[in-house]
């Protein structure tokens, strides 16, 4: 199972590779639509209840939210207190890749110690720690489309 979980992370990871190499600091703060949730100030946009429509994130959005979500993940599978939403801050334009790629290595240092079996306590408490692994999976899978789209989209516009 942990070379499956670790073969499809690493796949995963390869295809945003491709972007993350491409991404211009141009690319992050680009608004494809006019309504958008984007860092404001240092401040990512959020509501508490999804509105309807969901506005259209920008990559400064989404790689402050992959990074949120991935940091509390990995705070989990440490077992530190995961930080709060509004503890992590978006790095900018400038230290964003640096930061994914820093979260990455992190990943990666803990993946091998994790006991897939064990009770998790994110982001189900009723799941099992591999179940944390795959969904880290699905999200990065959906968050790297979501960049790669939306910078795919501004580079022919």
């Amino acid at each position: 199972m942990r070379d499956l979980l670790r073969w499809q992370f690493d796949l995963t990871w390869a295809l945003f590779e491709y972007h993350l190499d491409r991404l211009s600091a141009d690319d992050f703060l680009w608004e494809p639509a006019g309504n958008v949730w984007t860092i404001r100030d240092g401040v990512p946009d959020w509501a508490d209840t999804e509105p309807d429509p969901v506005p259209v994130p920008t990559i400064a959005w989404v790689s402050w939210h992959l990074g949120w979500w991935w940091s509390v993940a990995a705070d989990h599978a440490h077992g530190r207190p995961p930080r709060a939403r509004e503890d992590v801050v978006w790095p900018g334009p400038d230290g964003t890749v640096a930061w994914l790629r820093g979260l990455r290595d992190e990943w990666v240092a803990v993946l091998d110690t994790l006991d897939l079996a064990a009770r998790s306590t994110f982001p189900w408490p009723d799941k099992t720690v591999g179940h944390m692994v795959a969904w880290v999976n699905a999200e990065l899978m959906k968050n790297v489309t979501e960049i790669g789209q939306l910078r795919m989209l501004r580079a022919v516009s």
